[in-house]
């Protein structure tokens, strides 16, 4: 039985209040989309990157995942909001995978290494065989963006 629940981490709701996290782009901290199968175990009480259930390394795809493209957070509404771009894209890559977590991969005191962000489900298994497997992000509004607070 698969047991993967798309959510903001709890862990992360707390960290933000504690002010661990810096999504500035270039001088805040260093973010990272594992991919998962599906057999992994991930929900809101997701606390940290783990390779258990992560997919094989393929083609530009490495263990650990690809490293996020963080856009300085701005406000859409009431909401603010979180972007990541480009798109992350993984090429010649041979993969299935039905699930990613966003992590925090800097070394912040206070933080736990890899900090888990969000846990993202596809919904289904997603494939690529020998081609691009891309991760594309939601537009950066307050109905719409990858990670938000309203």
């Amino acid at each position: 039985i698969m047991a993967i629940n798309q959510a903001i981490c709890n862990s992360f709701k707390v960290e933000i209040l504690k002010g661990l996290h810096n999504f500035t782009a270039t001088t805040g901290n260093t973010f990272k989309l594992a991919l998962y199968d599906n057999e992994a175990t991930l929900s809101k009480s997701t606390t940290a990157f783990q390779q258990t259930d992560e997919v094989a390394a393929s083609g530009t795809y490495a263990e650990g995942g690809g490293t996020l493209t963080s856009v300085t957070p701005t406000l859409s509404s009431d909401t603010a909001v979180c972007d990541f771009s480009p798109d992350l894209s993984f090429t010649s890559a041979t993969i299935s995978a039905q699930a990613a977590v966003i992590y925090n991969s800097s070394t912040v005191s206070g933080l736990t290494t890899n900090a888990a962000v969000c846990v993202l489900d596809f919904g289904a298994v997603k494939s690529s065989t020998a081609g691009t497997f891309t991760i594309t992000f939601p537009a950066a509004e307050a109905t719409a963006a990858i990670i938000r607070i309203a």
